[in-house]
Order: structure tokens, then C-alpha cells, then sequence
């Protein structure tokens, strides 16, 4: 019976193909009139794809895809009726190339085209989330000592309950107006419909008419929608179908919700569908001090549905996501029912609110439970009995059976800082610290367990200090070494006994030696029996370059107080090397080695020669008396183009901030490493130093050059000068300046008072021959003009446009290129003028700002002349 149930609906399929393949043929021949001049209608196999309009294809797809045939039966069917393959091949890419979503029937190829599920409107329920007041941004949030308090009204809350869109659609999820729903069928026949649910409940499916899911679960409404289009697909039915039908929520709609009583912010709120009563209260902002927590309504047509308890959440994490609101749902929270409040040793002080029947022992649980030092045996409950308050205790085996009260208030106690049976042991032993006091333990058999004396102990004397009932105390004084070989009885200890050994070294003062000097490492270093110079030296790096061994100094306190002599002071020689054989000198605590610096000890002494000389360059000074003819003899002499006139000499001032020797050495020394780090193929020797360098180049050296103190000091004092008379002009301290030589007298008269003695940092710079005069300062053009012979100053200030109105002609000065100064002389009002050389810089000076005089000094001026012709006339009647 069955296999004949199964090809009768064969059968039926077969033939209802058939007569969909008819009326495809059919629908060809009917979207074909842009083409009924040019071909016959009743032959399909002449129809030209490529004069189809996109209108007409989509025609067809749908009528074929309301027959239930998909396109690529659809191309199939087209061939069978005699279309050419190629036109069947051009069928079959127009349809390809169509944009159907959402204007025709979809296959399973479209329908995985669809947007993740989304919540309409959600800007509206964002809108009605209670906000945090925006007068306390910036200020921390007053936390309540409620337990729970800010699990919705917190200024950085973080935990919004928001629901979860990608989930499977819940079975017991009640559709409504605004929910989108999706109707897959699959199988033998493809389609799938989209559609909103209306207000008046209905789903509303192209040719297939309006299906009442309002109110209904998805599991529900699945049963009603496939009974329905059985109706249309003849797949569907029956005990072994060939199509199958799945219903899916689409788009979220919204509900609302409302949210009444001892709440933050009541009202109605617009939430999601998927919401629970967690999101209404964090959109509410939770109950807020007077509202309850732990028995918090759902009501639905006035029926109370659920009951809802937050400490279940906030305890034991449970939030029974699965009940969700519906619409018009009101959610009730009432006054709080009974509150406690716990202190002490738990691990939520807190105040917790309490339902009828709870004991102590769940109190304890909201608590978090007891400290690591909580007193567990006893708590402390003060609670109110009618008038007046009572205390009362709770032991340890009453906790599950103390019902706690409102207005109960629970102190836990802190154990005790004390011990039962403690001994200590400090000073000079391996193991200092606490130790416990066993039956018959005794001093010696304590210094045992803390693994023996150190050996610096004092062993003369050492104490107990011994605690008695009352606290007061007592001092034991014990003779370590004859308690340890035995002269001496052992003592027994008792709880809170306090041992103390002193080392040798707690009970004087630490010494040292110092080093300073021309030694790598200057400084403090401890002081050891028997040590000697040489080994102090060592110890500090050994000596600098610029050491004199032969001239080391011991500095030793004098024990002649009486005298007025503070040191005694012992020559040493190291010459001999630093070996043990030159030891000679042992020194004693607090002595100070003073390492001396080898006479007229330097490190190279450079000059620099630039301009017009053969060969200029970098120099060094060879001897203490080298001067500058000789320097210029070394440099290859003059050019045919030196203009020695010009020549000057730069040195540096006292205030010239000098490289130490020590600076200038690391420099160098940095300079190999970096030539060492860069060359692969270093050898054994090479790769050693390398690591020194590293050593030693690690700290920079104090600045310890000759004359930098005093440089710095008189730096200071001109300019605390400069600070304190604000009258004066500042005064430029310049590292270097130009001192002005005559180059032709000097070569002609080698080593004359002229011919100058060279030192560190001299540059000697000699130009071309020069053939202009500059003109600055108060001239009408300041101006570069060419230099001619015979002419005088006059005659270049007259190129310049002549002196301006404030020029101040008596001081007119002429700067030469070899850095000399001449200024303008006069004689009875008669000037006269320095001459001009080349290379020359005229400068005329203003005569500065002319200042008005003062009505009041007009006045005075005035009133003196008239005494002044007053006091004549009286003397010359």
C-alpha cells in the first residue's frame, strides 16, 4: 500500500511538470511581441535571447518559479522545445547576470545572500537607557554600601545585558507585529518568502494569501504556515514528504515594557524582543536604595508570571535568560523586604537584604565568606527586640540554624596577633626569624635550628629578652662561649622568648680607606689587614697615564691631637710596579692615598693653521716656546696669494670649556671600540680589548681638567655681577676672540716680543688678498665698496652716502682684517682719520636716542640763569 502511495504521488508530480512545462512554453510565447515581426510565435526554437528585455526574463523566471521549476530546469525546458543550445547558453547567462533579491522567486543560491538578523529600531531603545548624570562626570561615584547597588547605575558600568541577535531562533519565542519572518522550502520544489507581520497579527505570503501567527511561538506558527502551503506544494504532506518547510525569525522587533515602583528612573521603556527582565531593570537603572532585589515581579494580564530574584544572579550567576518579556509586560519592584548588615573579617562588608527563612549561613554565602583571618567560633549579632536593642552570640555549630532579622547587624572578629608558642632568634645566626617553642627546647638547642652562629658573632655576651604574664619584662644576659664548649648550663626558653646575638661589627664603626688622584677609580673602598698601597691601587684601577709613581702620599690621622697636627704624611714609591715584592707600606683604617700627577704632564697640545699657507692643517705643538713663525715655517710658508696683514690669530679665553684629559681620552678610546666593532676580523687580542673597552668606557669621568674650576668660578661671579646691577649692559662671556697680529713683522723678525708663543687651541688664520672695505653703522648706505690706494676714510664714508643726522663722527673707528682697531683722533676740533687698508671694516657709532627736556628742567634751567644775572648785577651796581 505504501509503495503504491509512493509513484501515485510520483505520479502527480510527474504530471503537474508536465503541465508546468506547457505553460512555461506557453508564458515564451506570450513576453514575445517585441519580436513578432521578425519571427513566428508558435516556434520557440526562433526566439533570439539577445532581443529579451530584462523585464521579460524576470517574467519568466517568476511564473516558472511559481510552477515550483527552478532556472536551470527552466534553460533545460527551453531546449526540449527546440531552442538552440547557444541561445539556451545566452538564456542561461542573462539570467545569471540579473539582480533578483528581492523582486522574484529566490533560489537556494539567493537566499544565502541574506543580512545577519538585526533589531529594528534600535536608536529607540538606546534613547530610553537611563543615562548617568552628566553633572558627575569627571568625580568618582560614592559607592553604597548596599550589596548589588551598582550592578545597573554605575557611571562605568559595563555589564548591559544586552541580548544576543545570533542565536538559533527560540522555539518558545512569541511572534508579534514587527517581527520578520522567513519561509524556506526546500526540497523537490525551492522558494522562500520574507515578510513582516502585520498589526492585525498577520503573515502575509505572495499568492498564497494572510496566515495568523500573532501570539504564537516559532514552533507553533511553523506547524500553522506548513499546513497551509500543503495546500500549494503537494510535497509537503503526507507521511513521507518530498519538500520541506523551515520557519526562521528574521528582524527583531521591538515591545514595550513597563517598569514600575522603586526604580531609578520608572516608565515605559521600548526594548528589544529578546530582552529580558535583566535588560529592563539596566534600562530603568535598577532599583534604586529603597527597592527590593530579591523579589521583583513580571506581571502579564495582570497575572504575576514570574518572580525574580537578583541575588541569584549576583550569588550563583544564574539570570534564567531563557524567560523573555513580551509586549506589555510590566515589571513591578516593590520596597525591599528585610535588610542586614555585616562587618568585620568577610569578604563583602556589606548591607544585604534577607527573605524570610534565610539563616546565617546563607548571610555568609551573599558575604563571599570569612577572611583568611576571620575568628570563625563566635559572631557578634546586635539586634533590635521590640524597644531596644539585645547582643547575642553565634557559635560555629549554630550557623544553619540562626535565622537572621532585619536590622540585625553581624560583627566578625579578627584572631588574635599573638602566639601560643613562639620564640625568636635574631642577630648574628644563618637563620634568623620565629621558631616554635617545643617541650624542653633550650638556647643551644635553638642556635641549632637556625643553623648555627655566623662568624662574626660576639660570643661574650648575648641576651633574652622574656615576656611574663602581666607583659612586663626581663633581660637574660648569657656568655655564648661558655655555654657552647660547655662550661656554662643551657637555658631552657620559654613562649615569647626574644634572643638576641650581636656581631662583632654592630658593636664598631665600619672603616675604610680612601684613593684619589691619578688612579682609574678615585674613592672609598673597605678596608682589609694587612693591605697595602699597591693593593689599593688595584683596587682602584690601577694608575692613569699622568701618575707619578714615585711621588704617593699617605695621609694617616694623627694620634698627636695635643700637637695641632691632623695628619701624618708617608711618602711612597710604586716605581718598581705594583707587585708584592714593593709592598712596603701596610695601611691602617681612615687613610687617604694621594696618587701625585707627573711634572708638566699633557697630552697633546694642537694648533690649527688655515688659509693661505702651502700646507695648512692641524699641528701639534712640539715645544713649551714654539711661537708663530715657527708654526708657519712648518706649514710650507706663504702662498703667492696671502695677504699677511690680514692674518689673525683666534684664541681661546680663559672661559673656553676645555676637554679634560680624562674626556678626551674616552673620546679616543670610543673611537677604538667603534673602529674594533666594525672590523670582522678581529683577533683574540683584539676581541679582549674589546670587552675592556665596553668595562670601562661604561661610566663618564668627572671633569677634572686644569683651570676648569676656576673658569667656572669667575663665569659665576660675572655673572652674578651682571644680575645684581641691572644699570650695566650684560656682559658676553666669549670662549674665544681674535687677538691681532702683524704677520710681515713677525717673518721678518722671528722670535720678537711680536712673534707670539703658541698655546692649546691657537687657529692661525691667514686670507687672499682682500680688495674691498666694508662700511657699517650710521652711514646714510651702509655698503661693501672696492678698495682704493692713497684714499682715506673720508673719501669710503663718502661712497656710502655720507654719515647720517645721529652719526657720532669723533668716534669713527676702523677695524683691520687682522682683527687691530683704530679710531678717529682729534686736536682742536681738527680730526683726523685712520688710514684705510684692505680688507678694512669702517664703523661710524650713533650718538643715540636725544632725549626732551622736561618743562620742569626748562623751569629750573630758567630760575638758575635769572639768579645767576641777579646776583651780577648786584655785584656791579
Amino acid at each position: 500500500m505504501r509503495n503504491y502511495s509512493l509513484r501515485n504521488n510520483k505520479a502527480v508530480d510527474t504530471t503537474l511538470k508536465y503541465f508546468a512545462y506547457l505553460l512555461i512554453g506557453f508564458a515564451l510565447l506570450l513576453i514575445s511581441p517585441p519580436i513578432a515581426d521578425a519571427q513566428n510565435l508558435a516556434d520557440i526554437s526562433t526566439i533570439n535571447v539577445d532581443e529579451l528585455t530584462d523585464d521579460q526574463i524576470r517574467e519568466l523566471i517568476r511564473r516558472a518559479g511559481e510552477a515550483g521549476i527552478t532556472e536551470m530546469e527552466l534553460v533545460q525546458m527551453a531546449r526540449l522545445r527546440g531552442l538552440p543550445a547557444r541561445e539556451a547558453e545566452k538564456l542561461q547567462k542573462r539570467i545569471e547576470e540579473l539582480d533578483l533579491a528581492g523582486k522574484s522567486s529566490r533560489t537556494t543560491t539567493s537566499a544565502s545572500k541574506r543580512e545577519p538578523r538585526k533589531q529594528v529600531d534600535f536608536s529607540q531603545i538606546s534613547q530610553g537607557i537611563m543615562k548617568f548624570p552628566s553633572d558627575l562626570e569627571g568625580v568618582e561615584n560614592e559607592k553604597s554600601n548596599l550589596f548589588g547597588a551598582d550592578l545597573f547605575y554605575n557611571k562605568n558600568r559595563r555589564l548591559s545585558f544586552e541580548p544576543n541577535l545570533n542565536i538559533a531562533t527560540p522555539k518558545n519565542y512569541i511572534l508579534g507585529p514587527g517581527d520578520m519572518v522567513y519561509v524556506d522550502i526546500y526540497g523537490q520544489s525551492e522558494q522562500y518568502y520574507e515578510a513582516n507581520i502585520n498589526p492585525d497579527g498577520f503573515l502575509i505570503l505572495d499568492n498564497i494569501g494572510p496566515i495568523s501567527v500573532s501570539g504564537k511561538s516559532i514552533e507553533e506558527a511553523s506547524g500553522i504556515i506548513r499546513n497551509r502551503l500543503s495546500a500549494y506544494y503537494p510535497g509537503i504532506g503526507g507521511s513521507n514528504p518530498s519538500t520541506f518547510v523551515q520557519v526562521t525569525l528574521g528582524n527583531v522587533r521591538t515591545i514595550q515594557v513597563h517598569l514600575v515602583g522603586e526604580l531609578m528612573l520608572p516608565g515605559t521603556f521600548t526594548l528589544s524582543a529578546f530582552s529580558t527582565v535583566f535588560n529592563a531593570l539596566y534600562a530603568a537603572g535598577g532599583p534604586n536604595e529603597n527597592g527590593t532585589m530579591r523579589n521583583i515581579k513580571v506581571l502579564r494580564n495582570g497575572k504575576n508570571i514570574a518572580t525574580v530574584d537578583i541575588y541569584d544572579f549576583l550569588v550563583n550567576g544564574k539570570t534564567n535568560l531563557e524567560f523573555t518579556l513580551q509586549d506589555q509586560d510590566v515589571v513591578l519592584v516593590e520596597p525591599f523586604l528585610a535588610r542586614v548588615g555585616i562587618t568585620g573579617e568577610v569578604k563583602r562588608p556589606k548591607v544585604f537584604e534577607v527573605k524570610e527563612g534565610d539563616n546565617f549561613e546563607d548571610l555568609l554565602r551573599y558575604a563571599g565568606g570569612f577572611t583568611d583571618e576571620a575568628f570563625k567560633e563566635r559572631i557578634n549579632v546586635t539586634r533590635i527586640t521590640g524597644k531596644e536593642r539585645a547582643v547575642s552570640d553565634i557559635y560555629a555549630n549554630q550557623f544553619g540554624l540562626f535565622l537572621v532579622k532585619g536590622g540585625d547587624e553581624y560583627v566578625v572578629g579578627k584572631v588574635l596577633n599573638r602566639y601560643t608558642n613562639r620564640v625568636q632568634i635574631k642577630g648574628a645566626v644563618f637563620r634568623e626569624g620565629n621558631y616554635s617553642l617545643t617541650e624542653g627546647l633550650t638556647l643551644g638547642q635553638l642556635i641549632q635550628n637556625a643553623e648555627g652562629l655566623r662568624g662574626d658573632a660576639y660570643l661574650e655576651r648575648a641576651s633574652i629578652l622574656r615576656t611574663f604574664d602581666d607583659l612586663s619584662t626581663e633581660v637574660l644576659t648569657v656568655n655564648l662561649r661558655d655555654l657552647l664548649n660547655g662550661s656554662s648550663s643551657d637555658i631552657p626558653l620559654k613562649r615569647e622568648d626574644v634572643v638576641r646575638i650581636s656581631s662583632i661589627y654592630d658593636l664598631q664603626e665600619e672603616v675604610y680607606v680612601q684613593i684619589g688622584g691619578e688612579v682609574k677609580n678615585p674613592g672609598t673602598y673597605p678596608f682589609s689587614k694587612n693591605m697595602t698601597v699597591e693593593e689599593l691601587i688595584i683596587l682602584a684601577g690601577g694608575l692613569r697615564e699622568a701618575a707619578n709613581a714615585k711621588d704617593v702620599e699617605i695621609a694617616r690621622r694623627s694620634q698627636e691631637t695635643t700637637s695641632g697636627t691632623f695628619s701624618d704624611l708617608i711618602k711612597v714609591s710604586v716605581e718598581g710596579g705594583l707587585t708584592a715584592e714593593n709592598s712596603q707600606v701596610s695601611l691602617e683604617p681612615y687613610d687617604m692615598v694621594l696618587v701625585r700627577r707627573k711634572p708638566n704632564f699633557s697630552l697633546d697640545r694642537l694648533v690649527k693653521v688655515e688659509g693661505q699657507v702651502n700646507s695648512p692643517g692641524i699641528f701639534s705643538i712640539y715645544s713649551a716656546d714654539e711661537r708663530i713663525s715657527n708654526i708657519i715655517q712648518r706649514a710650507g710658508g706663504l702662498t703667492a696669494f696671502a695677504y699677511a696683514k690680514g692674518a689673525t690669530l683666534i684664541r681661546r679665553t680663559e672661559f673656553y670649556e676645555t676637554e679634560s684629559e680624562q674626556v678626551r681620552r674616552q673620546r679616543n678610546l670610543l673611537d677604538l671600540q667603534q673602529k674594533l666593532l666594525l672590523d670582522p676580523n678581529n683577533t683574540e687580542a683584539q676581541e679582549l680589548l674589546l670587552e675592556r673597552l665596553f668595562k670601562d668606557l661604561g661610566t663618564s669621568p668627572q671633569d677634572s681638567s686644569e683651570g676648569y674650576s676656576a673658569a667656572a668660578t669667575k663665569r659665576e661671579v660675572i655673572t652674578g655681577i651682571t644680575e645684581t646691577k641691572t644699570d650695566l649692559a650684560p656682559i658676553k662671556i666669549r670662549q674665544t676672540e681674535a687677538v691681532a697680529i702683524d704677520l710681515e713683522a713677525i717673518l721678518r723678525n722671528p722670535g720678537s716680543d711680536l712673534d707670539l708663543i703658541l698655546e692649546e687651541g691657537d687657529i692661525i688664520s691667514i686670507p687672499r688678498q682682500l680688495q674691498t672695505v666694508r662700511l657699517r653703522g650710521d652711514v646714510v648706505y651702509p655698503a661693501t665698496v672696492r678698495f682704493e690706494k692713497d684714499k682715506g676714510m673720508k673719501y669710503y664714508i663718502d661712497r656710502a652716502g655720507g654719515f647720517d643726522i645721529r652719526a657720532n663722527r669723533k668716534r669713527s673707528y676702523i677695524v683691520y682684517a687682522n682683527g687691530q682697531v683704530s679710531r678717529t683722533k682729534s686736536f682742536m676740533g681738527i680730526r683726523s682719520y685712520p688710514n684705510v687698508m684692505p680688507g678694512s671694516e669702517i664703523i661710524v657709532p650713533t650718538k643715540g636716542p636725544r632725549v626732551p627736556i622736561r618743562p620742569s628742567e626748562f623751569v629750573g634751567i630758567a630760575t638758575a640763569l635769572a639768579t645767576l644775572v641777579l646776583v651780577i648785577t648786584q655785584i656791579n651796581p
